[in-house]
Parts: structure tokens; C-alpha cells; sequence
């Protein structure tokens, strides 16, 4: 009888993930801590399919060796048609079972907050900015989403230094969070009068965002900044220090807002960012002592560090991470990114099945 043993292992591997997410689901204390709380309970239930097909799984494998056995005592062709059946049913199992222990990256379904920068380039990488910032306004749109801007810095030119937006509704940051990288664009500038294709860049940075209780914030650890709002070029854009600077002492971690009138509004603002920022910093530090694929989003904004390349000439866009190429015009510019969101998708659940079948010791 032919069992494969990563996948075995896999099994084995549900079944304790089950123990140890049932015993805390018993636990008494569970239910007030909330936030604790939704988190086994929504992994439970995502994990309820893997754990359907380990039982299905253990009960085909008991089959197969139940009829092994008698075979080996000399059973007849009726065993060996039971053998042949739950050996079958085994291999249909064992994609089955890997799949379905890939869990979701759990920032999935949550909000997110989307922050764009222009990069290389001048006043070319702000004008791209602004860009960005209506392309993926214009996606969220195409999905249902809603945004609200928290912050905008512009230039002179009406391009746009940094931008900070929210993204809200269901799947948001499943939706973005393949968009942090490097974006470079290709295109002759306005300002061009030879018609040379100039390349610039912009950096594009997605987190998940977080409740209060799941960011615990010593109000002591903050240093909080009030200044006078300015708008391009330096020029007041009203008489109060309305503006709020935050400081995370511990971290380093400097956020800012000045959008709104209100002291009061920007500096929940302000702490909205720095929640996620925290968040995102939390979760690197773990993922980076777990795994080494985890990369700084941002990187140096430089010319060659790049995610994706709008080429405005040629008409085209292209995913460097995925090798994706797509109509500019016709298709990105409108805010169809959906082509490049689902090949990421689904080169991020490749990685994991390798991922998942190097730590188990086999091959997927």
C-alpha cells in the first residue's frame, strides 16, 4: 500500500491544529479577551474543510491498510477491489488536503491603509503619483470598495509628494496589498520638449489597518507635535496649529496629518497610521524570524528596484514579479488591475504549497 508521507504528515498536522484550537475555544477566559477570541473562531471555521478531509483521509488510509492486511493473509479479489478503491480515494485526497491547509493570509479581509510616494523622477514621479492615486481610486471603485483620504501632499505642478488613503469593505487588503513596491513609469513628461521617454518612479506601501485593542499604544512612549498647516510651496493654508506630528519613541516611527481643520481629526488620523505602521512592524519582525521571504515593501524608490512598469509608448503594463503584461490604456489606467491580482494571488499560494512542503519535509 502506497501512502504518501508528506501529505500523512499534513494530516497529522490538522488533527493537532484541531486539539490545540478546540482546547482553546474551551478555555473559560477566551470569550473576554475579544479580539483573541474572533481569532481562533474565525480560524476554526476556515480550517473546517481541512478538517473534514483529514477525517476523510484517516478513515481511506485505515481502509487501505485494513485491506492490506488481509491480503497479506491471502485475501481474494473483492479485498483487493476494496484495497484498489480507498487507494484511489487517497491520491483524489491528497491535493485536496494540501490545499485546503493553505490558510488565508489573515489580514485578508480586513480594511487597509495605502500610502503612495513619489520617488526618482521630480516632478515626473508626482505627476505619476497622482496617477496611481486616481488608478486606484478607480479600482476600489471597480470592486466595491470605498476610500477615504487621510492625508495628501502636492506640489507645485498639482503632482503629489505623498499620499495617505484608506481603503474600506470586505477583502480591501487582499485586494491591495500586492500593489507595495516599486511602480516605475516610462512616457515622455509634459515638460519634455524633444520627446525623450523619461523613467521614474513612485513607491507604493499597504497596511492592514488595526483596531485599538489589537495595537496596545503607551500614550507615555508618544511624542506629539501641533504646527501650522502648509500647502505647496510652503504657504499657510490656515492661521492655527491645527497640523499634528507623532512620534513612537520606542520605534521611531514618525506619522503626520494635516488635511483637516481640526487638531482633533488629524491627530486621529495620525493614530490610525500609526497603528497599522506598528502592526506591519509587529508582523515583519515575526515573519522575518520564520521565514526570509518576507522583503521591505518601499525598498529605495531607485530606477532598477521595481514591482511593475507602466510603459506609456508601447501601451502596456507589466507585473515583474509575475511576468504579466496587460493593455495600459484600454485596461490599467481605467482601473483593471484584476489580471494582475489574480496572478499574484495565485503565485502567493504557490509559494506556500512549496513552503508548506519543505517544512514537512517532502515535495508538492
Amino acid at each position: 500500500m502506497a501512502v504518501n508521507d508528506t501529505v500523512a504528515r499534513l494530516v497529522e498536522r490538522i488533527e493537532q491544529t484541531r486539539a490545540e484550537l478546540t482546547e482553546q475555544l474551551s478555555d473559560p477566559e477566551l470569550p473576554s479577551d475579544r479580539a483573541r477570541f474572533a481569532e481562533v473562531s474565525r480560524r476554526f471555521a476556515r480550517l473546517g474543510e481541512a478538517f473534514e478531509l483529514a477525517d476523510r483521509h484517516r478513515d481511506a488510509r485505515g481502509r487501505a491498510e485494513e485491506a492490506q492486511a488481509l491480503l497479506d493473509e491471502g485475501g481474494d479479489a473483492d479485498v483487493r477491489a476494496l484495497l484498489r478503491d480507498a487507494e484511489d480515494e487517497l491520491a483524489e485526497l491528497e491535493s485536496a488536503v494540501r490545499e485546503a491547509m493553505i490558510e488565508p493570509d489573515p489580514n485578508d479581509d480586513r480594511d487597509t491603509i495605502v500610502e503612495i510616494r513619489s520617488a526618482a523622477g521630480g516632478r515626473e514621479a508626482a505627476l505619476f503619483a497622482r496617477d496611481l492615486l486616481d488608478l486606484y481610486t478607480r479600482y476600489a471603485g471597480e470592486r466595491g470598495l470605498a476610500v477615504e483620504l487621510l492625508g495628501r501632499s502636492e506640489d507645485e505642478a498639482g503632482g503629489i509628494k505623498e499620499v495617505t488613503f484608506a481603503v474600506k469593505g470586505d477583502g480591501a487588503f487582499a485586494a491591495f496589498k500586492h500593489e507595495a513596491g516599486v511602480h516605475r513609469v516610462q512616457r515622455v513628461p509634459a515638460t519634455e520638449s524633444q520627446g525623450r521617454v523619461h523613467t521614474s518612479t513612485a513607491t507604493v506601501a499597504v497596511l492592514p489597518e488595526v483596531e485599538d485593542v489589537e495595537v496596545q499604544i503607551d500614550q507615555n512612549e508618544l511624542k506629539i507635535d501641533v504646527y501650522r498647516s502648509s500647502g505647496p510651496g510652503g504657504q499657510s493654508v490656515n492661521t492655527t496649529d491645527s497640523a499634528v506630528r507623532i512620534t513612537h519613541e520606542p520605534t521611531g516611527i514618525v506619522v503626520s496629518m494635516q488635511d483637516e481643520k481640526s487638531q482633533l481629526q488629524n491627530r486621529e488620523r495620525a493614530m490610525r497610521l500609526l497603528r497599522a505602521r506598528l502592526f506591519e512592524r509587529a508582523q515583519a519582525e515575526q515573519a522575518a524570524e520564520l521565514s526570509a521571504a518576507r522583503r521591505s515593501q518601499l525598498g529605495t524608490g531607485d530606477r532598477a528596484e521595481k514591482v511593475r512598469t507602466y510603459n506609456y509608448p508601447q501601451n502596456r503594463a507589466t507585473d515583474h514579479r509575475v511576468g504579466v503584461t496587460v493593455p495600459l490604456h484600454e485596461q490599467v489606467l481605467r482601473g483593471g488591475l484584476g489580471a494582475f491580482t489574480e496572478a499574484l494571488a495565485a503565485e502567493e499560494r504557490r509559494q506556500r504549497l512549496e513552503e508548506q512542503a519543505a517544512d514537512l519535509g517532502g515535495v508538492a
